[in-house]
């Protein structure tokens, strides 16, 4: 198991309103996605990415052809 498993067994081991159990998995996902953020800023920072070179990017098409 992870460490990060192993942490939440300690938390789970009381019993939670189903509520809590809301709250918990919004504040986890808002917790991963600030950290996803904070990635992808760096990385534009880092590649000077702008908005207008990151829709050109999602619209290219970089996948290996392969004969049949």
């Amino acid at each position: 198991m992870t460490n990060l498993q192993l942490e939440l067994l300690k938390i789970f081991k009381y019993d939670l309103a189903d509520y809590q159990l809301v709250e918990l998995r919004e504040l986890l996902s808002a917790y991963f996605a600030n950290k996803v953020d904070s990635e992808m800023d760096k990385v534009c920072n880092e590649k000077g990415w702008t908005i207008s070179s990151i829709e050109t990017l999602a619209k290219e098409h970089t996948r290996t052809n392969y004969k049949k």
